[in-house]
């Protein structure tokens, strides 16, 4: 087992700085851009980045440390972004730093030191019993998903471009 809150913390709280420093002050034709029908732009990510500040990691955490397996944590909608009121890209990547620093706070408050509440278990609607650990674990590969996401989303943008170039660059080919 690799976990480590401390860890997990490290690149938790560097995933607003990252965002802010990869798409602040970017053409919109770089933060509007998908893969298709259906797919998510870089400002559409943060949208869903911040819902889960919201409505995710922390809330179940808590759910999980108050109520156990009693009862399953409530699901969360991983499209409610999409109807949410229309906000600048800059002012969503403001409003994720904010929530995130919060959700850090909250999660030292919620753990602490005792590494014992991250082996309580709870029940995720769809996958049965569940770890708090492994819901931190998730949140980190979630953030790391996303990031990933971005990047390749913002570079198949220029996949034409690239000519035959394209057969060398990595990121096309997956």
């Amino acid at each position: 087992m690799n976990f480590n809150l401390e860890e997990a913390i490290s690149i938790l709280s560097r995933t607003p700085q990252t965002l802010a420093s990869l798409l602040s002050g970017l053409p919109e034709g770089w933060l509007r851009c998908n893969e298709g029908e259906g797919t998510w732009n870089a400002d559409e990510v943060v949208g869903h980045l911040i819902e889960g500040e919201q409505s995710n990691w922390i809330p179940r955490l808590a759910f999980i440390l108050r109520e156990g397996e009693s009862k399953p944590f409530p699901a969360f909608d991983r499209f409610a972004h999409l109807s949410a009121a229309e906000r600048t890209t800059e002012r969503k990547l403001e409003e994720f730093a904010e929530l995130r620093a919060r959700s850090i706070e909250r999660l030292r408050a919620l753990v602490g030191t005792d590494e014992v509440s991250l082996e309580r278990t709870g029940t995720h609607p769809a996958f049965g019993t569940v770890k708090a650990r492994e819901l931190v674990s998730a949140w980190v590969v979630h953030d790391m998903t996303h990031l990933a996401q971005i990047v390749r989303v913002m570079a198949l943008r220029y996949r034409t471009d690239v000519g035959p170039w394209a057969e060398y660059l990595g990121i096309f080919n997956r």
